[in-house]
């Protein structure tokens, strides 16, 4: 402090002083943490005090997204959720008439339990396509594909018929003709 100084004066040399002290001992740690200088490159000690600290326990739902991010399962993950959350994706009407049968580079095949069912959800398909990408996210279906239920197969069953003929031609079946010489 200069010699006569009082009040504010001496206040104020007071604080530059301390100032100088926290700089030079900053520069001082930085550089033995860095090049290990004197210290054998001793580590700086962790947070102290009170406030959040990466050391404290996290809610598991943070840690996972952090792993998800982390590891690119991000994708992944938004197309699983249209599947294992299909009813809260589309909501419960169109969740108890149509299921999801596959997701393929961002085309998302449906099948609609009637073909009443699939006209509608065709009808519908860009308001679903909006509410996929609200719950699960942009770019994960891009596209729908829809389709009623699937034919039954014949290829096995009471109603198989051997040989190339379709699945609904009836079996012919010898029968005994008798010819008279008079040809009556």
């Amino acid at each position: 402090a200069p010699a006569g100084a009082a009040g504010p004066e001496l206040a104020r040399a007071a604080l530059d002083a301390a100032l100088a002290r926290r700089e030079t001992a900053a520069k001082n740690r930085r550089r033995s943490v860095v090049s290990g200088d004197g210290e054998g490159g001793r580590r700086l000690r962790g947070y102290s005090g009170p406030g959040p600290d990466p050391r404290d326990p996290q809610p598991l739902g943070v840690v996972l997204g952090r792993l998800m991010k982390a590891r690119g399962w991000e994708q992944p993950a938004a197309e699983a959720t249209v599947f294992g959350a299909w009813e809260r994706v589309v909501g419960p009407e169109v969740a108890q008439n149509s299921r999801p049968v596959k997701l393929e580079d961002g085309e998302l095949t449906v099948e609609a339990r009637s073909t009443a069912w699939a006209t509608q959800l065709r009808l519908l398909a860009a308001s679903l396509l909006r509410q996929i990408a609200s719950e699960v996210g942009h770019n994960v279906v891009r596209k729908l594909h829809i389709h009623g239920p699937a034919a039954p197969s014949w290829s096995r069953g009471p109603r198989r018929v051997r040989g190339r003929s379709s699945p609904r031609s009836t079996v012919l079946t010898e029968s005994k003709v008798t010819v008279s010489p008079c040809g009556r």
